[in-house]
């Protein structure tokens, strides 16, 4: 146990390496109170687990899935009520039906049918990047081979030109940069991310998009409990979990997943040695072990009672994703990379009312970009001390992974 111990997800030392604190939270705090925050933290794999399954209005987002350390840090006295209508924000911060409802509007092409239709389209662009970086020899395994094809993938799931998934994927970059002591400041972000979505959601509003476009229409059709229609920010922020969750996430996945099977050179054989049938296995430890999310955050509605403490309305908990990953009660030897590890449950992506939208299409995406990557590269190298993985409340992930492709 770490002497003087003390939890925050906004503490520097935290953000810069929270795995020893979760296996002390595992360990000895299951939930913890972080007292300047009136927050509780869940750390086990099963609380995580059963909390998120409920959907009776006991947790809700009304301060944010991902709330600052500054809105944190405001104590209520009692329930919080959802926001006003008016200006709509991101439907996430709704209980059931409105955020049910609007969710639904952006739900159709994430649908594993939908999402099935996406594969060839998605080998495509990692083919397409593999051409343009393999003759180079050395680039950033992160940014610029999964960054540019998940950012391409959003691009044309919102309306843009895949020529901005440079750009796209720059902005949503420097968005989710956090400082250490207060976490990501989404608000400050968002102006940046709807200079790209507003043009699209008036361009369709006015009949002048060449070709359907389902997540803006049916967005423009939905109204609000009062009657009122969205308007075009509106519905452009309604957009953003789309564009900022399908850009950030499955780049860092993919090249922390490369990066381990390199060191694990016996897993990195037998996973090439089939492919098509071994790297959906393997993707789903990389999830487990790679993924960068590290916490939501529920505002509760109704008291509640987990391990003999009660948490009362107004106050929070975050449920710790990535320590639910790496807790041992679930997953034997969970320090260890293990490529064929059998994976009943996942909670990567969230469980409950809150699941990833974009699920399917991240797992398709993972498994594209980790085949099209063995069947082409046939040796690689990893410059470690050059590997930069920023301090962060949230995406704590390997943002840079210089690689050098030996052909």
């Amino acid at each position: 146990m770490m002497q003087g111990f003390s939890y925050s997800p906004f503490d520097p030392a935290v953000m810069a390496d929270p795995r020893p604190y979760y296996r002390t939270l595992r360990d000895h705090h299951p939930v913890y109170y972080v007292d300047e925050l009136d927050t509780y933290a869940l750390s086990r794999f099963d609380d995580v687990w059963n909390v998120l399954a409920i959907n009776d209005g006991t947790f809700v987002a009304s301060e944010g899935t991902l709330p600052a350390a500054a809105v944190l840090a405001h104590r209520n006295h009692g329930p919080v009520a959802d926001p006003p209508l008016h200006p709509l924000p991101f439907h996430a911060n709704f209980d059931a039906p409105l955020y049910d409802d609007v969710r639904r509007c952006t739900a159709a092409q994430f649908r594993p049918k939908s999402v099935t239709a996406w594969q060839d389209r998605i080998r495509e662009l990692a083919n397409e990047r593999l051409d343009e970086l393999l003759p180079r020899g050395s680039f950033d395994l992160t940014q610029e081979y999964g960054g540019i094809v998940a950012a391409s993938v959003v691009c044309e799931l919102v309306g843009l030109p895949t020529e901005l998934a440079a750009d796209v994927l720059a902005t949503v970059n420097a968005g989710s940069l956090a400082e250490p002591g207060s976490g990501v400041e989404v608000a400050n972000a968002r102006p940046g991310y709807l200079e790209y979505l507003i043009p699209v959601v008036q361009q369709v509003r006015a009949g002048e998009f060449p070709g359907p476009l389902p997540i803006v229409e049916n967005l423009l059709a939905y109204r609000l409990p009062d009657g009122s229609a969205l308007t075009d920010s509106e519905v452009a922020v309604q957009m953003l979990g789309v564009f900022i969750g399908g850009t950030e996430t499955v780049p860092k996945i993919v090249a922390h997943g490369l990066w381990e099977l390199l060191r694990h050179p016996d897993q990195l054989a037998a996973v090439r040695a089939d492919p098509a049938a071994n790297v959906p296995v393997a993707r789903e430890e990389i999830i487990r072990y790679c993924a960068p999310a590290q916490w939501f955050a529920r505002t509760v509605r109704k008291r509640f009672t987990i391990h003999d403490t009660t948490i009362q309305p107004g106050q929070r908990i975050i449920t710790l994703l990535a320590s639910a990953s790496r807790d041992e009660r679930e997953f034997g030897e969970p320090e260890v990379f293990r490529w064929d590890r059998p994976i009943e449950r996942s909670l990567a992506f969230g469980r409950g009312q809150h699941f990833c939208l974009g699920y399917h299409m991240a797992r398709l995406e993972i498994a594209v970009l980790l085949q099209e990557w063995l069947r082409r590269v046939p040796d690689y190298q990893i410059d470690a001390d050059r590997a930069h993985r920023p301090p962060s409340s949230f995406q704590w992930g390997w943002n840079h992974i210089p690689v050098h492709v030996l052909v």
